[in-house]
């Protein structure tokens, strides 16, 4: 078993984890790769202004970057966690963010939780989405 970190130059150094982790059964057998936690903020810190649609659209861009980094596409994510400090405001924006997740990733939906939380890392922060991907070659 082969297991490797990604962390790629596009997204916000990681401090404490790693952007992916990918692990490899055999040489046939492709690879699960582990996403972070992604959320609302750009490579240098800045966090998406706006409220949680586009905190969502730059939480998965940051995720599919993770993800491409480590050779993946949106179709080979098969779970994804998304933490909500607001559920009512998501369920409230919930066509805006399908059509956000369908210009990003597809039509094809991993299987999918939505938790709520009190807070997430930096107070102004209302949405973190982790992944998992399972990868061919």
């Amino acid at each position: 078993m082969t297991t490797e970190r990604i962390n790629p130059a596009e997204l916000a150094r990681p401090s404490g984890f790693s952007h992916a982790v990918s692990v490899a059964g055999g040489a046939a057998a492709g690879r699960m790769v582990f996403l972070a936690g992604q959320t609302g903020v750009d490579r240098d810190g800045n966090v998406a202004d706006g409220g949680v649609v586009p905190q969502f659209e730059r939480a998965m861009t940051n995720l599919l970057t993770a993800l491409g980094a480590a050779g993946g596409l949106p179709s080979d994510l098969v779970s994804l966690t998304v933490y909500l400090t607001d559920m009512v405001d998501y369920q409230a924006h919930a066509r805006e963010i399908g059509a956000v997740w369908r210009r990003l990733a597809g039509t094809e939906y991993p299987a999918m939780a939505a938790v709520g939380v009190t807070r997430l890392w930096l107070p102004e922060l209302l949405v973190e989405i982790q992944g998992i991907a399972a990868v061919n070659g």
